[in-house]
């Protein structure tokens, strides 16, 4: 991490008054960019609404000597989506970086699932991609250069019990991701995928002992890597949390064909 600066660059981050979006502002922050710090503020399960959460982000940047503007509007929406991107044109001028990190959870197991507990947490993590990085993505192109991170996890990948709203979505962000990947490739657009493992205020009551080995700092440096205009990958996906980064790939075995069936 010694040498990525973001001098002259913008970055949004959703999600970001607390936990892993948090510590990426603060990382992007005091490594020259400027950032747009926006959390609407809600519970974890994405009720309520509080601007205070990314107002004290903002605060902590500014005391470290960095550039920030809060944001409060909401992703699930397109017209929230477009509102944090004019955020930061109307602040900055223009919009480098995006880091999709805005998530919520409504846990149940499949056979108690219901309308309520799916449509909003797609609408957060999956639709809430596409709402931010739409009106970015005209900007990205027109300028020759952007970078896409996405916050997809281990439960879209792999499953995980009690997570068929979220895991569904986390795996769309996955498609996502190689899809902006191969449609940026010729604008200088690299886009990317996390799957985190860190104690924040969504994983503190799954993670156990785990927790205290498991800060959102240490996954930070990744995604720093990952915005950076020196990254040479993009269509990734990347598992990361407690010191160790490792590549998710899909593979296929030499499956079976005998001509005429």
């Amino acid at each position: 991490m010694a040498d990525l600066g973001y001098d002259n660059k913008v970055a949004i981050i959703t999600g970001a008054g607390g936990g892993l979006g948090r510590s990426h502002a603060l990382m992007f922050a005091r490594r020259g960019a400027r950032v747009v710090v926006n959390d609407l503020g809600g519970n974890v399960d994405g009720t309520g609404a509080d601007a205070s959460a990314a107002q004290k982000v903002v605060d902590e940047i500014e005391a470290a000597g960095g550039i920030a503007v809060a944001d409060h509007n909401s992703v699930a929406t397109p017209e929230g989506g477009q509102a944090i991107v004019d955020t930061a044109l109307e602040n900055f001028g223009r919009v480098d970086i995006v880091v999709n990190n805005a998530g919520i959870l409504r846990d149940k197991t499949f056979a108690k699932m219901t309308d309520d507990l799916v449509t909003p947490v797609i609408d957060v993590h999956l639709k809430g991609a596409f709402n931010v990085t739409r009106p970015a993505w005209t900007h990205m192109r027109e300028q020759g250069y952007g970078r896409v991170v996405n916050t997809s996890s281990s439960s879209g990948i792999l499953g995980n019990f009690g997570q068929a709203n979220y895991a569904a979505a986390k795996a769309g962000l996955v498609g996502l991701t190689r899809v902006l990947a191969a449609e940026g490739a010729k604008y200088n657009i690299k886009a990317n995928a996390i799957a985190p493992v860190a104690r924040t205020r969504m994983t503190e009551e799954l993670l156990g002992p785990l927790a205290d080995f498991l800060e959102p700092e240490s996954v930070s440096p990744v995604v720093g890597w990952l915005a950076h205009e020196d990254c040479p990958v993009t269509g990734e996906v990347y598992t990361v949390g407690g010191g160790r980064v490792a590549r998710f790939f899909t593979g296929m075995t030499p499956g079976w064909f005998e001509r005429g069936h």
